[in-house]
C-alpha cells in the first residue's frame, strides 16, 4: 500500500483527531493534514461525513472514515504488519475497547466540566474525574504501556486528554500526580516517543485555548 493517499480532517486542540495522529504516527503513514473551522464547516468535511458534520475524519483513497476509535481500528487493520496497536486474542482486544469507551464516556466529560463548570457540579466531576483515573492506574498496574511493553490502543486512546491534565489541575485546583502517580510516570514516558510528543499540542497551547474560552463564555 505505498502508493496510498491518506488525508486527516482534524484540528489542533481536538483529543480525538490527537488520536488518530499518534496512530498515523506509530504506525509511520505519511499523510496529508488539513485543519478544519469548526464554526465555518468545509464543504469537504460536510460531503464526508455528512452525518455527524464533526472531525476527525480519516479520508483513504478518497474514501472517508469517521468517529475515532473506529479510525483507528481502522489503521490498525489496514496497516497490520507496522506496530500493531489491538491484541492479537479476541479477549484482550474486548478489553481494550472496553476501556476506549470508558475513556470517551468519562475521560473527556468529566475532564471538561472541571475546566466549564463552577460550584457542586465542578466539585462532582473533579471527584468523578479522579475516581476514573484511579481505575485506568489499576488497568495500567506496572505495566509499561496499558498495551504491555508497546504503545498499544488504549495508550493511544488516553493520551490526546492528558494533554489537558494541566489545565484541569490549573483551573480545579488538584494534584493528578499526587492521586495517582503511576499515571503521570506513564504519561511521560509516552512523550518521549515522537510519535506521541509530535502528535499533540503542548500543555501551555492547551490552557491559553482554554483560558481564553472561560473568558468568552464569562466562566471565571
Amino acid at each position: 500500500m505505498g502508493n496510498d493517499e491518506v488525508v486527516l480532517l482534524n484540528f489542533w486542540f481536538c483529543p480525538f483527531a490527537g488520536k488518530v495522529r499518534i496512530a498515523l504516527a506509530e504506525k509511520g503513514i505519511e499523510y496529508e493534514s488539513m485543519e478544519q473551522d469548526m464554526v465555518n464547516k468545509s464543504d469537504l468535511l460536510l460531503k464526508m461525513n455528512p452525518v455527524h458534520k464533526k472531525i476527525p475524519v480519516l479520508i483513504h483513497n478518497g474514501e472517508p472514515i469517521c468517529e475515532s476509535q473506529i479510525i483507528v481500528q481502522y489503521i490498525d487493520e489496514i496497516w497490520p504488519h507496522k506496530s500493531p496497536l489491538l491484541p492479537l486474542h479476541p479477549y484482550q482486544r474486548a478489553i481494550a475497547r472496553f476501556w476506549a469507551d470508558f475513556i470517551d464516556n468519562k475521560i473527556c466529560d468529566l475532564g471538561r466540566k472541571i475546566w466549564k463548570t463552577k460550584g457542586e457540579e465542578k466539585e462532582a466531576a473533579k471527584k468523578e474525574f479522579m475516581e476514573s483515573l484511579k481505575l485506568l492506574e489499576g488497568e495500567l498496574g506496572d505495566k509499561a504501556y496499558f498495551g504491555g511493553e508497546n504503545l498499544g490502543y488504549v495508550d493511544v486512546q488516553l493520551l490526546p486528554f492528558c494533554s489537558w491534565f494541566y489545565a484541569q489541575e490549573k483551573f480545579g485546583d488538584f494534584s493528578i500526580e499526587t492521586e495517582c502517580p503511576k499515571l503521570i510516570a506513564w504519561t511521560r514516558r509516552c512523550w518521549e516517543k515522537e510519535s506521541v510528543s509530535h502528535s499533540l499540542p503542548d500543555q501551555d497551547k492547551i490552557y491559553s485555548f482554554v483560558l481564553d474560552v472561560r473568558k468568552r463564555f464569562g466562566i471565571d
